[in-house]
């Protein structure tokens, strides 16, 4: 047994005695120079998929964020609703007399929902990929990514609040 230790520990404070034998646990320690060794090679927290460099990589990358939004659209509804308002908002706040940094902020929170739903939606996909089984982790997961889509909504509904409220409030 290179390179472990038995471990036992009491009830009582985290002691070693005899009382715990049966309980005992075997841990593995790693040598120093070994974690060093492994932090110091770059070789070792490359993954196999990471091969392409240069512009190779970049036409790469490309192609698989459009495979991205492919998938989104055909398979996550509320990232097509989401589009279709994002759209909409694009066309009436570059019709909207407000300045162009308005305009943009209009538009970017917008965007900002759409960016927050895809990775909400990768959580999803990598929970259902590890088990279709319910678990109150995964439900956990999944809510916290939809918390996150709803509070980018809220945000994206205050600051058009914000902007339009002098047009139409008459201040």
């Amino acid at each position: 047994m290179k390179n472990r230790r038995k471990a036992c520990f009491s009830q009582r404070g985290g002691r070693a005695d005899n009382l715990c034998i049966s309980r005992c646990l075997t841990i593995r320690i790693e040598p120093v120079n070994q974690i060093e060794n492994d932090m110091n090679n770059p070789e070792q927290a490359t993954s196999e998929f990471k091969s392409k460099s240069g512009l190779k990589r970049i036409f790469s990358a490309f192609g698989y964020s459009m495979a991205g939004f492919k998938s989104a659209w055909r398979n996550e509804h509320a990232f097509r609703q989401e589009l279709v308002v994002v759209a909409m908002a694009t066309i009436v706040a570059l019709l909207l007399p407000v300045a162009a940094w308005q305009k943009l902020l209009l538009i970017a929170v917008f965007v900002l929902v759409l960016i927050v739903e895809l990775i909400n939606s990768a959580i999803e996909a990598v929970v259902d990929r590890v088990s279709l089984e319910r678990n109150p982790l995964s439900k956990n997961a999944k809510d916290f990514g939809s918390a996150a889509v709803l509070l980018t909504l809220m945000l994206a509904a205050a600051t058009w609040l914000v902007i339009l409220w002098p047009l139409f409030a008459g201040t």
